[in-house]
């Protein structure tokens, strides 16, 4: 059946297929002792998912980090990369602190708060990434993205710990606002509760409506957008 002349010049729009969605959801690891290694990740807390083994040659673990949509795997036989080669793992958190001190009462050796030189890439201390140097304290002015903790496993897989508490614009859905664990909400809640502190004092009055100011202020800091005052 025609839908038009050769004449018509009015385009027909093809619909779109919708995008397929690809979540990723494992990273391997390299390590060269995988019962010391499952030691060292059951020790921080990880849930341990899977150990499964297919006779002598074969066998795999998975953890997954609290709150994470992604898990890691290591085992025998799973990659042939070198133990230990995995570096620039990131760890997202809200408060690096509390994440340090988490770390910290588990036994991990974990370095201090840290902060990006800039765009200095070279220094005597140890470079975090791509030679940047580190300096010390979470950044000064606690920007979203800026402040970092790092620590290795046995094998020495190094991992990155990244304060971020308001996502960048297009990083996040915007129809939706999630926490993947209560302590994240609550540490949302008293954010909110110190910008409504201001909030009040400029106004000089109490605002009886604060629970949607609440409500406003953390959807926008997680979708990235402007904050109210």
């Amino acid at each position: 059946m025609s839908t038009g002349s050769a004449g018509n010049k009015t385009p027909i729009e093809t619909p779109r297929a919708q995008a397929v969605d690809m979540r990723l959801e494992i990273v391997v690891i390299p390590v060269s002792d995988i019962d010391r290694a499952k030691r060292f990740y059951s020790g921080l807390g990880w849930r341990l998912d899977a150990d499964f083994a297919a006779g002598d040659d074969f066998r795999v673990i998975q953890f997954t980090p609290p709150g994470s949509g992604c898990s890691v795997v290591f085992g025998k036989n799973v990659t042939a990369a070198a133990a230990g080669s995995a570096r620039g793992l990131y760890l997202i958190v809200s408060d690096i602190e509390a994440a340090r001190a988490e770390l910290l009462h588990r036994g991990v050796e974990v370095s201090e708060a840290f902060h990006s030189a800039g765009n200095v890439y070279t220094g005597v201390d140890e470079p975090y990434l791509f030679g940047r140097l580190r300096v010390s304290g979470p950044d000064p002015e606690q920007r979203s993205y800026r402040s970092f903790a790092s620590f290795s496993d046995a094998d020495g897989n190094g991992w990155l710990l990244q304060e971020i508490t308001a996502r960048l614009p297009g990083r996040v859905d915007t129809y939706g606002t999630t926490f993947t664990s209560s302590n994240e909400l609550a540490i949302a809640l008293r954010r909110a509760a110190a910008a409504h502190g201001e909030h009040e004092k400029r106004s000089g009055q109490r605002d009886e409506n604060w629970p949607d100011w609440y409500a406003e202020y953390i959807v926008r800091e997680q979708a990235g957008k402007e904050l109210p005052t």
